[in-house]
C-alpha cells in the first residue's frame, strides 16, 4: 500500500501537529521537495504530495514500490537500488541524483536522499527526501558545454579535448592525433582586426569538421591551433588523406563584410599503433612534427618522424 502525508489544512488548529505538519507538506511540494519512508519488511511506503508530484501521480494514489522503481531509467534504477542494498545491508545512508520519467512520459531530474532506521542492529526502514532538481541540472549541463566548448568556433575546448584524448588513449580507441596550426594568422588579425580574425576561425572549424567526419574530437587548443583526435578503426592511409583534404580546404579564401583573405595551415600527425598509446607521448610526437611542417615550408603536413606527408598547399 501507499500512504500521503495529510495535505489538507481544513479544521485543523493552526498551531495543532496536525496543522504544522499539513502545512509544511505544502510547502515542501511547492519547493518541488517531498519526504517519504518504506517500511522494508512489507515495502510499504509513504509519501508527502511533493513526492506524488515529482512523479507525476494522483495525490494519494496508491502504487507499489515496484511499479515506482520502474519509473527511474535504468542506468539510475540500477545504481539506485544498488546503493539502496548497501544501505539496508550496512545501515548507512546516501545521496543519489536519478534520471526519472513520469507517469505522462516527462524526463525529470530527482536527486534522491536516503537514511536508515535501525533496531538491534537491524535495518528495519529507510526515509528521505526526493527533490526535483531538473532546473539545476540544466544549469550545469549549460555551464558544462560553456566550459568544455571554444566560444568562438563552437569546437571542443582545451579542457575538454585533454580529457577527450586522454580517455580515448586509456580505452584503446586512440588511432591518431592531428595537429594544425594556420599559417599567417596573425596577419589576418593585424589587418583586419579580431572580428575578422575570430570569422576566419569558425570558418575554419567548419572546414575540420567537415574534413574528419569520423573524429572522435576537433578541437581549438590554442589562438589558432586545433587538434584533431582520430579512432582506433581510422586506416593510415584514410587519415593521411583526411589531412590533405582539410589542409587545401584551409587554403581557401575566407569571406568576412565583402573582403577576401587567406590563410594557409601546417599539421603534424602522429599514430598511436598496436599497443596502448602514450597520450602524453603521442602530444609530443604531433607537436614536433607540426613544427617540422612549419620548419619546411609551412602548407604541408609531416608525420612524425621523418617522412612527409601530403603535398605543399600553393
Amino acid at each position: 500500500m501507499h500512504r500521503a502525508f495529510p495535505h489538507s489544512l481544513i479544521d485543523m488548529p493552526t498551531g495543532s501537529p496536525a496543522g504544522i505538519a499539513a502545512l509544511l507538506d505544502r510547502a515542501t511540494a511547492a519547493a518541488g521537495i517531498g519526504v517519504w519512508a518504506c517500511d522494508l519488511a512489507s515495502d510499504t511506503l509513504t509519501w508527502s504530495a511533493g513526492v506524488y508530484d515529482l512523479f507525476g501521480l494522483a495525490r494519494g494514489s496508491a502504487i507499489s514500490r515496484q511499479e515506482t522503481v520502474l519509473l527511474y531509467d535504468e542506468p539510475s534504477r540500477v545504481e539506485m537500488e544498488r546503493l539502496r542494498a548497501d544501505a539496508v545491508r550496512y545501515g548507512r545512508g546516501f545521496t543519489l541524483d536519478a534520471r526519472i520519467v513520469r507517469a505522462d512520459g516527462t524526463p525529470r531530474w530527482m536527486r534522491l536522499t536516503t537514511d536508515v532506521v535501525m533496531d538491534a542492529g537491524r535495518a528495519v526502514a529507510l526515509y528521505g527526501t526526493k527533490q526535483d532538481v531538473t532546473d539545476e541540472r540544466a544549469r550545469w549541463d549549460a555551464l558544462r558545454r560553456l566550459a568544455d566548448n571554444d566560444v568562438v568556433t563552437g569546437l571542443a575546448g582545451r579542457t575538454a579535448f585533454q580529457h577527450r584524448f586522454f580517455e580515448a588513449g586509456a580505452s584503446d580507441d586512440l588511432g591518431a592525433l592531428i595537429l594544425i596550426d594556420l599559417d599567417d594568422f596573425k596577419l589576418v588579425n593585424d589587418r583586419f582586426g579580431h572580428a575578422a580574425g575570430d570569422a576566419c576561425l569558425r570558418t575554419i572549424g567548419e572546414r575540420l569538421s567537415a574534413c574528419f567526419p569520423t573524429a572522435t574530437t576537433i578541437a581549438r587548443i590554442g589562438g589558432d591551433e586545433f587538434a584533431v583526435v582520430m579512432p582506433g578503426s581510422s586506416g593510415s592511409e584514410q587519415v593521411r588523406d583526411a589531412v590533405d583534404r582539410a589542409l587545401e580546404r584551409c587554403a581557401l579564401p575566407t569571406t568576412w563584410r565583402s573582403r577576401s583573405f587567406r590563410v594557409g595551415a601546417s599539421a603534424g600527425i602522429a599514430f598511436a599503433g598496436p599497443l596502448r598509446p602514450d597520450p602524453e607521448a603521442l602530444f609530443a610526437e604531433a607537436d614536433a612534427a607540426l613544427y617540422a611542417a612549419k620548419r619546411a615550408g609551412r602548407g604541408r603536413a609531416r608525420l612524425a618522424g621523418p617522412a612527409d606527408v601530403g603535398r605543399r598547399i600553393g
